[in-house]
């Protein structure tokens, strides 16, 4: 095919190869900035994670130092939700896993990054143990 004898057709299946990469890379490069930092992940099935983001994509999430938040309230309580808990921290009652070394979670997610004060919160917690 020669570049200056090109078709509309042929054009327009360049655009249909070549766009939609750029459309899929989207999402991770908008958040290549996350990596290495401390952030709470919501997912649909693996609840709400902490950890610091190792690597991500369009299909998922590797975090380090990973904590699953099984019950948690924010420290402030003017604010809720996982997000008040990535400002302030964890309040007394809350329930926290202990750590792992490394989660990986495929599915879609969403990432809050946490505040220097909520990251010692997070990381200080007492685990939850079982009975």
């Amino acid at each position: 095919m020669e570049i200056d004898k090109i078709t509309i057709g042929e054009a327009k299946e360049l655009v249909a190869i070549f766009g939609n990469q750029q459309q899929e890379d989207a999402p991770s490069k908008l958040l290549e900035g996350y990596i290495g930092k401390y952030v709470i992940v919501r997912t649909r099935n693996e609840g709400i994670n902490c950890g610091v983001i190792k690597a991500l994509d369009n299909t998922g999430i590797i975090l380090a130092e990973a904590r699953r938040l099984y019950y948690h309230k924010p420290k402030d309580i003017k604010v809720s939700w996982y997000e008040g808990v990535s400002q302030s921290g964890l309040s007394s009652d809350s329930k926290i896993s202990t750590p792992v070394e490394e989660k990986v979670i495929v599915e879609c997610y969403s990432v809050t990054l946490c505040t220097k004060e909520a990251i010692q919160s997070l990381k200080a917690h007492t685990s939850h143990e079982q009975n």
